[in-house]
């Protein structure tokens, strides 16, 4: 007797139709794959990015306050040399001038800082979002 299985075959059309599908479905999932761990690493590039910012933004505000309180001994060391109330109140007025304009220029170079971070942070994400909308070829 026959196996029934041995008798049925599959139409030509219908191997092929099923190899496309399989191969389809491959390569789907090898780009999936793919952008997963271009996400994977786009992540861990924004995380290495702000730690890397937030370092360099706590260290500037650090020197800032290390050089304003620098400033201020110096400024009370003169002081208590002055010999006048007129010198007190010239030096107090120079002290004042001087430490507006550092101030100015400390929030100048933190906006500036601050701009630079959330570039370099941002940058992976649109690189991962550039190619993530490539065209498939």
């Amino acid at each position: 007797m026959t196996n029934p299985a041995d008798a049925f075959e599959v139409p030509e059309q219908v191997r092929a139709f099923a190899e496309k599908g399989v191969l389809q479905a491959r390569d789907t999932y090898a780009r999936f794959k793919d952008a997963a761990q271009d996400g994977n690493g786009a992540i861990e590039a924004v995380f290495n990015a702000a730690t890397k910012g937030a370092h360099d933004y706590s260290t500037k505000l650090l020197d800032f306050g290390q050089a304003n309180t620098n400033a201020g001994f110096d400024f009370l060391q003169a002081l208590v040399g002055a010999k006048s109330l007129s010198d007190a109140t010239e030096l107090w007025s120079t002290h004042t001038r001087k430490q507006f304009g550092t101030f100015a220029a400390q929030a100048k170079e933190l906006t500036e800082l601050t701009q630079k971070i959330a570039v370099e942070t941002g940058e992976p994400v649109r690189t991962g979002a550039s190619k993530l909308f490539q065209p498939v070829a």
